[in-house]
């Protein structure tokens, strides 16, 4: 996805079983990010980042939701664990990681495979994709996210 590309309103299944569509939180701008694995150093870090920022980031309007490969199951035990306030959505088949452009070939100790680049899209309340973060800073991840909304001017609270 691109800039000015529209996210899908169905995103997938939560933790839960339950449907995380953007219509579930009108009003709200999004933040969507992609992240490879759960349980991991650099995705747990980053999931941290974003649940200590999580209060700020509603009351500047935003709704958090992270995307990953993993099943529900697995993003149920990840939240628990991390206390994460936010929706983790299972997109085991794929979809919408193609969809959003993120599962592509990586190489790592020779060896190559798909898999799903780290990547973070702030979407509008209609869910037009507004900016995209491709080198995310795992342990930073919610301050390099903030440092390009102030860069907007997109700080001032939700109404």
């Amino acid at each position: 996805m691109n800039i000015g590309d529209k996210m899908p309103d169905l995103l997938g299944r939560d933790s839960n079983g339950k449907e995380i569509r953007l219509s579930d939180f009108p009003g709200k701008k999004f933040i969507i990010y992609f992240y490879p694995k759960d349980n991991t150093p650099g995705c747990t870090a980053e999931a941290v980042s974003f649940r200590d920022n999580y209060d700020t980031l509603l009351q500047m309007g935003y709704q958090v939701i992270g995307v990953s490969k993993d099943s529900e199951e697995s993003h149920r035990k990840f939240a628990e664990k991390q206390d994460l306030p936010f929706p983790l959505v299972a997109d085991t088949e794929t979809t919408l990681c193609q969809t959003a452009g993120v599962w592509r070939l990586k190489k790592m100790a020779g060896r190559e495979y798909m898999g799903i680049v780290r990547t973070t899209f702030v979407c509008d309340n209609d869910g037009i994709v507004t900016d995209v973060i491709e080198k995310v800073k795992t342990k930073l991840a919610a301050d390099q996210l903030m440092a390009l909304l102030e860069g907007r001017g997109d700080v001032n609270p939700a109404p």
